[in-house]
């Protein structure tokens, strides 16, 4: 494999992708899984995982584990100035307008569009990685315990991962 095809993957991503790092995975998902078969489904999910306990945004420790993983450090680098390059040139060319058409009605529609889509993109994300993660009522049991922990009682992501930790040593 070569590093300018992981480059030109993850800068197309980064072109494409609106919305954050969870709305990234369907297109990493595409990119690496399906188009180049790069990894498979149970590795991503992995690197998802370690992107979600690591600090920093999900879509560029993706990029970087994923870049580790096919390239070593090399492929990081290249991953993560690729998945970056195109949204840090569009952040600075816009900086210098959010001012001017912050109350835009256009602008304000073209939100209210994409947010929908946005919403789609993250629920396909989380039933392919559900579908795959979820393999048996045990860790189903996990899943649910974790997300009612979450929205009842306001547990700290931290707190939440490490449970999910110890549920799984001792339960599977």
């Amino acid at each position: 494999m070569v590093l300018a095809e992981l480059f030109y993957s993850f800068l197309k991503i980064g072109i494409f992708s609106f919305g954050g790092g969870y709305c990234m995975l369907p297109l990493i998902q595409n990119e690496i899984i399906t188009k180049h078969n790069w990894i498979n489904l149970d590795t991503f999910i992995d690197i998802i995982a370690t992107s979600q306990m690591t600090p920093g945004p999900i879509a560029i420790n993706s990029a970087t584990f994923i870049g580790f993983q096919l390239g070593g450090v090399m492929g990081s680098a290249i991953n993560t100035f690729g998945v970056i390059l195109f949204p840090a040139i569009i952040v600075m060319i816009l900086s210098n307008y959010v001012e001017k058409f912050k109350d835009s009605k256009l602008i304000n529609d073209i939100f209210s569009g994409l947010r929908p889509a946005l919403v789609g993109l993250i629920l396909a994300s989380a039933f392919t990685v559900g579908r795959t993660a979820i393999f048996n009522i045990q860790t189903l049991l996990i899943a649910v315990s974790i997300f009612v922990v979450i929205n009842k009682t306001k547990t700290h992501p931290i707190l939440a991962i490490v449970l999910s930790g110890v549920l799984g040593a001792a339960i599977l």
